[in-house]
């Protein structure tokens, strides 16, 4: 089911840094975030909607400064996009549910799917295991 949210209703919901990233389609500097070096066992959501996004057995170290997943918990809750901002073309990962931008998908994970999902801490909210 589709969360659909005014710009306001967004605004409310989320820190001012949540928004820019997830609304906006910000980034946050590399080696800032809460959950670039975060190894605790359990699942990120979105932090705009509550939808299951990574497991924390499918975060890697990539070096690279955020949170890095090599495979989302279930594929239908994130979206790929083609983004060409910045001079560049690149595979934006979005949250399927509430069009949340999380970040983006590089071929350059390690197996087994060979993917690295790059995604901001400001779009994430984490859910400890029991």
């Amino acid at each position: 089911m589709k969360v659909i949210k005014s710009e306001q209703q967004w605004r409310e919901l989320l820190s001012p840094e949540s928004y820019h990233v997830t609304r906006q389609k910000g980034t946050e500097r590399a080696f800032t975030g809460e959950y670039w070096d975060h190894f605790q066992p359990g699942i990120y959501t979105c932090v705009a909607c509550g939808t299951p996004l990574f497991a924390s057995d499918t975060k890697f170290d990539a070096g690279c400064g955020w949170p890095s997943y090599f495979e989302p918990l279930n594929p239908h809750n994130v979206r790929e996009e083609v983004d060409t901002s910045h001079g560049m073309t690149r595979t934006e990962v979005l949250c399927n549910v509430c069009d949340a931008h999380l970040g983006h998908v590089f071929p350059d994970g390690p197996p087994p799917t060979g993917l690295r999902y790059c995604i901001n801490s400001l779009s994430l909210r984490f859910d400890p295991a029991e």
